[in-house]
């Protein structure tokens, strides 16, 4: 079976949940092979090898201290090491900001085609690969399916559950060479300062997102006690980050995070189409608005028409009666 490509996503070999779903889906196409960029890999060689890698390229961590462009040329590096475009199946990138950006790069410099947004990856029933693709800020679902070269595909999180490979190996790793263009050097990362962590989870992996909006009146102290309860990550509309109520970090929308977990709960956000595009393709959405005329009721599949102020706290107490 031909490779398919999935580059990591992790912080010092400690691998994200986004890099198992790929090499989920992987699988379904060929011999999952990860491509890690930068240092550390020692630590998520088990994570790969429990999660199906049959297969691992490394890339010096030097890549890394430039922006994009450097990332994709190491891509391009590592498709040429594994025997060149027409000896694969697919290249995997999670479907982040920079991911889509370094999608995009590299199927430029594969003359390939590009999906962005995938929310399901699977075998063409003529062979290649068929997606799922969440289109038009997430308002359709479209089947794609790349017609020319290499498939350079981007998976949106919790696109799959993960599937844990029994027996799996640890794979020896192939080391691969990269000579960066002075293009891609233009640029040098001088600096990096770790987030500080709230203790939820990150917003995009989240398989529970409670989300605040203008209905909060700037105090997210119940949205944020009652995704706790949950364990989830919280997350704001525009209007709450725009007010300075919330970090741009946590907005949830086209010109934020997009998200897909299995539960959002929408917490007074009146659900415009700017809101609604990057949380319109989670599993389950409730939403809770004291306006019984909000657009959010037209996407939610549970709604509570009341005051978030009356109804997050009677929901904590009530979810953390029950974990009791």
């Amino acid at each position: 079976m031909a490779q398919v490509l999935v580059l990591v996503d992790h912080v010092d070999g400690a691998v994200r949940k986004t890099t198992s779903e790929l090499l989920t889906l992987a699988a379904r196409l060929g011999e999952p092979a990860a491509v890690f960029v930068g240092n550390g890999y020692e630590n998520a060689a088990g994570a790969l090898a429990e999660f199906g890698a049959t297969a691992v390229y490394t890339v010096d961590a030097a890549v890394n201290d430039y922006l994009v462009l450097a990332k994709a040329e190491a891509l391009a590096a590592v498709v040429e090491a594994a025997g060149g475009a027409s000896a694969l199946a697919a290249v995997l990138i999670p479907s982040s900001a920079e991911g889509k950006e370094v999608a995009a790069r590299l199927a430029l410099k594969l003359d390939s085609g590009l999906i962005t947004d995938a929310i399901d990856v699977r075998a063409g029933d003529g062979g290649g690969v068929a997606t799922t693709q969440a289109a038009f800020a997430g308002g359709f679902a479209v089947d794609a399916t790349v017609t020319k070269g290499l498939p350079v595909v981007t998976v949106k999180p919790n696109a799959v559950e993960p599937q844990p490979v029994a027996g799996g190996s640890v794979p020896e790793a192939t080391a691969v060479a990269v000579e960066l263009s002075d293009l891609a050097k233009a640029v040098k990362v001088v600096e990096r300062k770790a987030k500080a962590k709230s203790g939820r989870p990150d917003l995009t992996e989240a398989a529970i997102v409670v989300s605040g909006g203008r209905g909060t009146n700037g105090d997210f102290s119940k949205v944020e006690a009652f995704a706790d309860s949950l364990g989830a990550a919280v997350g704001a509309s525009r209007a709450a980050v725009d007010s300075g109520w919330y970090p741009h970090s946590n907005q949830v929308g086209q010109t934020g995070k997009q998200v897909s977990p299995q539960l959002y709960v929408a917490c007074g956000i009146s659900g415009a189409i700017q809101h609604r595009a990057g949380m319109q393709t989670s599993k389950t959405i409730v939403a809770i608005n004291k306006d019984p005329e909000a657009p959010i009721f037209e996407l939610a599949d549970f709604g509570v028409v009341g005051d978030l102020f009356a109804v997050l706290p009677q929901a904590t107490d009530e979810v953390t009666k029950r974990k009791g």
